[in-house]
């Protein structure tokens, strides 16, 4: 099965931090990504650019309309992600190891096939 693992985050507080703080939360993501790759539980990750150059996009009755940004207001954000293939509870474990679990959050949903029958 397919987890996708939702990365969330702030990036004031990650900018409050000391460099030592930060290179200490990446050298954690960096053992974990190695882990993940060698292990080949790992299809895909990227991190997305800053909330800022996001664009909503909603269409009410037929009519379409831009808003600049993310989608809500709020501090955190949606920073990246990663598809894993594994069972549930490892894409939990992998999840509560992700440094940001510790500040924000993780959010872990299994991702649909063609055939829609994880619904």
């Amino acid at each position: 099965m397919k987890y996708m693992l939702l990365i969330y985050n702030n990036p004031a507080l990650y900018e409050s931090w000391t460099q030592d703080q930060r290179d200490e939360l990446f050298g954690e993501v960096g053992d974990i990504m190695k882990e993940i790759t060698e292990s080949g539980e790992l299809v895909a990750t990227d991190g997305l650019a800053d909330s800022s150059n996001a664009i909503t996009v909603r269409v009410r009755d037929g009519v379409q309309r831009l808003t600049d940004g993310p989608f809500v207001e709020a501090k955190e954000q949606f920073a990246g992600y990663l598809i894993l293939e594994c069972d549930r509870e490892r894409a939990v474990e992998i999840a509560a190891r992700w440094p940001d679990a510790r500040y924000f959050g993780m959010e872990v949903r299994p991702m649909m096939d063609f055939s829609g029958t994880e619904m």
